[in-house]
């Protein structure tokens, strides 16, 4: 079993038909009370999508590579130096009491998710918003999340520019992770969600879980 992450779901959805995309239409229903719930503003999924230029060589991948992801995070907002480097196979990260630690809070996006199922909504919002109808029962903010994400990439070796991602960075990062060079598990997790998250700030659309 792992995560798949999906973008632009309803507009795939109804290419099959709009009986298929009921279900989802559904759940943005409890999107928006969630939304509304924080006082954020409400999002309107898009029915039509361009071709998402998506960098990512791997849409999907083995939900302890979102922990060791989360692990790096951790260490990096407790000390801003922190670099890593790879942990052993056998290693459980989502034991980790850095990690524990940033749970507590509820503050951050990328590490107060489902590992499962939920979405990530083109919306500014400060806090992950808690929802009982929702996928997972959170709802994560793609702005948060890229914010997070950016704040860990010198952490893994990921080199940005004007906190911004190079094609030739992500061809970079996707030949590590192909190959499980150093740290492929956190840069796999890293790169799917980064551009997960820059395509659903471009096109305003939901990131899924699935």
């Amino acid at each position: 079993m792992g995560l798949a992450i999906a973008i632009g779901m309803l507009a795939e959805l109804k290419k099959d038909g709009d009986e298929h995309a009921d279900s989802f239409r559904a759940e943005l229903l409890a999107v928006n009370a969630c939304l509304a719930s924080v006082g954020a503003p409400v999002h309107a999924e898009p029915e039509r999508i361009d071709k998402l230029d998506n960098r990512s060589g791997i849409r999907g991948f083995p939900y302890s590579y979102l922990h060791f992801l989360r692990y790096a995070y951790a260490h990096r907002i407790a000390d801003s130096a922190w670099i890593a480097t790879p942990l052993p196979d056998d290693t459980d990260p989502a034991s980790d009491p850095a990690l524990e630690a940033q749970l507590d809070p509820l503050e951050s996006h990328l590490i107060c998710h489902s590992d499962a199922e939920g979405l990530y909504v083109p919306v500014e919002f400060d806090y992950p918003a808690f929802h009982d109808e929702l996928p997972g029962g959170i709802l994560g903010s793609s702005y948060r999340l890229l914010e997070e994400l950016i704040v860990v990439a010198p952490a893994i070796g990921v080199e940005l520019v004007n906190k911004a991602l190079t094609d030739r960075e992500a061809a970079r990062i996707n030949e590590l992770v192909s190959c499980k060079h150093g740290l492929y598990r956190e840069l796999c997790a890293w790169l799917a969600l980064y551009e997960a998250a820059r395509l659903s700030i471009e096109h305003k659309t939901a990131i899924v879980f699935c």
